[in-house]
């Protein structure tokens, strides 16, 4: 029984330092008719390397998500669910909608 206790504190204290470095980073975005994230001029979305960003359809209108710049991505066009894309390069994402002229937003991804 008293081996084991080290054995447990060591494991305990492993996991509860290794945990936090597991969660993965999320950030939503929203997808409404016509805009992203708020109606509006063009929003800019700030993230770090590494962060997972989520479009949200929350209108009734399709729409898509299309990103150039450091690396190029493209989602399906649809009217429900989510789009989701872990941005590994750093720099600023041109991202806009194919439909929807003038439907943008910028993505800039920090080091």
């Amino acid at each position: 029984m008293m081996r084991l206790l080290p054995i447990a504190l060591v494991l305990s204290l492993t996991l509860a330092v290794a945990a936090p470095a597991a969660v993965a980073k999320t950030r939503a975005v929203k997808i409404g008719d016509n805009y992203f994230v708020r109606k509006g001029s063009t929003p800019t979305v700030t993230v770090k390397k590494g962060t997972t960003v989520r479009w949200n359809w929350t209108g009734r209108h399709q729409h898509n998500v299309v990103g150039s710049g450091p690396a190029s991505f493209n989602s399906n066009v649809k009217k429900s669910g989510h789009y989701s894309r872990k941005f590994k390069k750093a720099g600023t994402y041109n991202v806009f909608c194919s439909i929807h002229a003038g439907m943008e937003m910028k993505l800039r991804v920090k080091k």
